[in-house]
């Protein structure tokens, strides 16, 4: 058997880490070519396409390689858990703090589910069944936080500007348009 390197894939639209694999040569040259994940599994000593049974493939958007060259970051497009227990990301269990790095991702997650409720229960969803409103809702929250940056303290302003991001990424959301979107077009400006 060839040389394991550590794969550490993460989503590629959230920059979550899903989970924690390991490659060899072979796997390595099946994910280059089919553009999908594949793995060496230690426990079956054997080739792994991911999702091949399950359907929860990822798809490679970039592989990146560490300064020893003796492991990888796999940035993919997950098509449904990366856990064979169901679950987003194997590294479910723990100290569940979200960091700073997962609050888009896990508001546009929780915004996506509450569409589903009932307006009356849900700020959220009210929202969601008012489309004018969350322009409205958008263009309120803009001018808190710019009048929060004339003379309000700092604190003042990151909870202002909170407001903005929750109202923004629910309009976003109406009209289907993910948050990696509005992160892909800034990483376009960047070139």
């Amino acid at each position: 058997m060839m040389e394991l390197t550590p794969c550490i894939v993460q989503d590629s639209r959230t920059g979550e880490v899903l989970t924690l694999a390991y490659m060899n040569e072979e796997s390595l040259e099946r994910t280059r070519a089919t553009g999908e994940m594949w793995f060496w599994s230690r426990s079956r000593e054997e080739l792994w396409h991911k999702g091949e049974t399950s359907g929860n493939v990822q798809r490679l958007k970039a592989l990146r390689y560490d300064c020893d060259n003796d492991a990888f970051v796999a940035l993919v497009e997950p098509a449904g858990p990366a856990c064979h227990t169901g679950e987003r990301t194997c590294f479910y269990r723990g100290d569940m703090d979200l960091a700073p790095a997962e609050a888009l991702a896990a508001l546009e997650r929780t915004i996506a589910e509450r569409r589903d409720s009932e307006p009356e229960e849900s700020y959220t969803a009210s929202l969601l069944a008012d489309p004018a409103r969350i322009g409205e809702k958008v263009e309120e929250e803009a001018e808190e936080v710019a009048r929060a940056a004339r003379g309000e303290s700092d604190e003042r302003v990151a909870e202002e500007a909170a407001d903005v991001l929750y109202h923004l990424e629910v309009l976003m959301l109406s009209r289907g348009v993910p948050v990696a979107a509005a992160l892909e077009a800034l990483n376009g400006r960047r070139r």
